[in-house]
């Protein structure tokens, strides 16, 4: 018998991410409504959650990341990747790349053409600008005062400047800020920092409230499945210290756990595709084939240019009296490679010229290593990676299992369609001729992955995106938002769950198509909208 919360919630909110951290925020600022935050993961109370480069030690730690890993992927020659999630308060944003980044105009235009009312570009800015404390200031495009704090990155690299001038070459123009609705361009990305710590959504959003006395955060709890009445959610059954408990809603159960995390659910309550759900040993309550499809996600292909002449962080590294030097700089003035997103300059361009807008975004990194975790090469080189923004690979998640803490299935697809493999092959072809503008000539830069043994065909660039590609951490669209009349739709265009009442899922999942570059900074949007809609059809 499952012990149950006293009382009653107006809202129960699981998940304490991006997504649930604004959520929380904003439903607990009406002091006559009872709000209950479920987060899975702890507090951020360890060092490594607040100094930016802490991802290198959070990505891959079981205190701080799910330790996801996706099924073996024919398009990547067989190889299974790492799955980072965030595993705490804050979610993927305490330990995620920090970077600021929208998309395009025309990816919500997109979302409104499929019919969805009320996303498009002109419709999500005055939700982006609300959450801002932008460093640029107040404007037509970016707002200040919000609980988003977005700085300038604090220290540059000669090596960056000099691949940045390479672009210029190319006829790529240099762009003071990505986040204008068109970005297309070379720059230094923006950051999610404040005075050179990390500025995640719970330090944003959550810990400034939770003095409140009708928001009720509860850590370290195993939500199991949805309570589910005469077809309308009621309450959330979980598991807390080895001990079951049930809370009960009186409003609405908002699922903000994210692509995987709140396709989990689902599936557990019996919610998702019957075939599935039988596999998985679970009854089904309703038969909803879109919950854990149309996964996306961007894949970059990881290319390292051995370098000489200039500065890399591989070699400071290596140097007991720099390494030294960079903590001394850090606490005394909260800058140097402490303060490191793990891209710090971005290029958005086409993979060819027929494209109408940018299609791929490169990360360039004064560093090289062969994968997150592994120590940095004692060689000076850089990385230039390159992902494809608007893939039509389509992936899926699905639980193995009714039992709460057993890993999902997640099968991304990566390079499956045709036109996916042409864009890597196209990739990696524009990564080669950056690398040998003039701008570069000084440094004499060495391809040494995916190797200059590799040849230019499309064939053997395809297959060398397939040994050399990687997640860069996006997965959305496992609950997508759509119309009654599309099949595989799971929400309205306001995020009310299509067949079950006082359900809504606000977060990553949401969206139909992938964004045109990271995604944290759109799922913060789709929660503010979302908060939004849920007060206004709540009165």
């Amino acid at each position: 018998m499952a012990k149950r919360l006293e009382g009653e919630f107006d809202y129960i909110i699981v998940g304490a991410g991006t997504a649930g951290c604004i959520m929380a925020n904003r439903l607990s600022a009406d002091p006559r409504k009872r709000v209950l935050l479920l987060e899975a993961g702890g507090r951020d109370n360890w060092i490594w959650f607040h100094i930016p480069v802490g991802y290198l030690f959070a990505i891959g730690n079981p205190r701080s990341d799910w330790m996801f890993k996706t099924e073996p992927e024919p398009g990547l020659n067989g190889r299974a990747l790492s799955y980072p999630r965030g595993k705490v308060i804050g979610g993927s944003s305490a330990i995620n790349a920090m970077i600021s980044m929208r998309g395009q105009a025309a990816d919500y235009d997109h979302w409104r053409q499929l019919g969805l009312t009320g996303w498009g570009w002109d419709d999500v800015l005055p939700a982006f600008k609300r959450l801002e404390d932008h460093f640029l200031g107040a404007s037509d495009i970016h707002g200040t005062g919000g609980g988003w704090r977005i700085e300038a990155p604090r220290l540059s690299w000669k090596v960056l400047d000099a691949v940045a001038d390479a672009a210029a070459e190319m006829g790529i123009r240099k762009t003071p800020d990505f986040n204008t609705g068109n970005n297309e361009g070379v720059g230094y990305f923006h950051v999610n920092q404040k005075r050179g710590r990390r500025w995640s959504s719970a330090r944003g959003f959550l810990k400034p409230v939770l003095s409140r006395s009708n928001l009720r955060l509860e850590t370290n709890v195993l939500v199991d499945r949805l309570i589910i009445q005469n077809g309308r959610a009621v309450g959330i059954r979980f598991s807390q210290g080895g001990e079951a408990i049930e809370a009960r809603a009186g409003g609405e159960v908002i699922l903000c756990a994210g692509s995987i995390g709140s396709t989990q659910v689902l599936h557990r309550s019996g919610i998702g595709p019957q075939k599935w759900l039988s596999q998985a040993g679970i009854e089904t309550i309703l038969d909803k084939p879109g919950v854990g499809r149309n996964l996306q996600d961007h894949l970059q292909q990881r290319a390292i240019f051995k370098v000489e002449g200039v500065r890399t962080l591989n070699e400071t590294y290596y140097n007991l009296f720099k390494r030294g030097w960079m903590g001394v700089d850090y606490a005394l003035r909260r800058r140097g490679p402490l303060t490191m997103a793990p891209s710090q300059l971005g290029i958005f361009t086409r993979s060819d010229p027929r494209r109408d807008r940018a299609n791929i975004q490169f990360h360039a990194q004064p560093l090289s290593l062969d994968k997150f975790g592994d120590p940095l090469h004692r060689f000076p080189a850089i990385t230039i990676s390159a992902c494809n923004l608007q893939p039509t690979s389509r992936g899926e998640v699905r639980v193995r299992s009714a039992t709460p803490d057993e890993k999902p299935f997640i099968a991304p697809h990566y390079l499956t369609t045709e036109e996916d493999r042409q864009v890597a092959a196209d990739a990696i072809r524009v990564t080669r001729r950056l690398m040998k503008q003039p701008a570069l000539a000084p440094y004499r830069p060495q391809e040494y992955l995916p190797g200059p043994s590799v040849g230019d065909d499309d064939a053997s660039l395809a297959k060398a995106a397939g040994d050399i590609g990687t997640t860069i951490f996006h997965p959305v669209g496992t609950a997508k938002m759509g119309t009654a009349s599309d099949p595989f739709a799971v929400v309205d265009e306001r995020l009310r769950f299509h067949g079950i009442e006082r359900l809504r899922v606000v977060d990553a999942s949401i969206m139909p198509t992938i964004t045109s570059g990271n995604t944290n900074t759109p799922t913060a949007m789709i929660s503010e909208k979302g908060s939004a809609m849920i007060i206004e059809d709540a009165r």
